[in-house]
């Protein structure tokens, strides 16, 4: 069983008990339970083809999030960003500026908002080898951090939204946007 391959997990959708619940901190990063979510995390981000994704959208009950930028079809213009496993993360400060842009979410399918977030922030999280790490993120992977550690706390992005008119069928979102 030790080597049977990952598969990728469930991901719950608006309205599931976990999305609205603030995840626990992480106590023993290197444990073989964390390691074994963070894999499957892992498998899971890349098969759904998202920027990132926290343990709670897989009803995981731990403060882990990764982000993992690239370029594709719902974000043509993201930076390159390999993926990178976030435990206990944490915002320390930001910048004053805010900006409002397109967000979407793997647990909101089919929905896209203009949500405010802000330009730039530092952080702090450990990866899974329990090393800490300071960094200073702005636009896009900004943008991705602070959706991630929403889903830590219990919020999704229609909850940042200012107006119920800014958010669009991703459908519509496309052909008004995209197309």
């Amino acid at each position: 069983m030790e080597n049977a391959p990952l598969h990728a997990l469930p991901i719950v959708q608006l309205g599931h008990q976990a999305l609205r619940k603030i995840a626990a901190v992480v106590e023993d990063i290197q444990s073989r339970e964390v390691q074994a979510i963070i894999e499957q995390m892992l498998v899971t981000v890349k098969k759904a083809g998202g920027v990132g994704i926290a343990a709670p959208q897989m009803a995981i009950d731990k403060r882990i999030f990764i982000v993992c930028s690239k370029k594709n079809e719902r974000y043509p213009d993201a930076p390159d960003m390999p993926a990178t496993v976030m435990i206990n993360p944490e915002i320390t400060s930001h910048g004053d500026e805010m900006k409002k842009d397109w967000e979407g979410c793997l647990s909101v399918p089919s929905i896209r908002g203009l949500v405010p977030r802000y330009q730039e922030i530092n952080v702090v999280y450990h990866d899974r080898e329990n090393n800490k790490h300071t960094a200073i993120y702005t636009g896009f992977l900004a943008r991705i951090f602070q959706h991630e550690l929403d889903h830590l706390n219990g919020l999704t992005f229609v909850d940042r939204v200012e107006n119920t008119q800014d958010l669009y069928s991703e459908s519509e979102w496309y052909r008004q946007f995209v197309e």
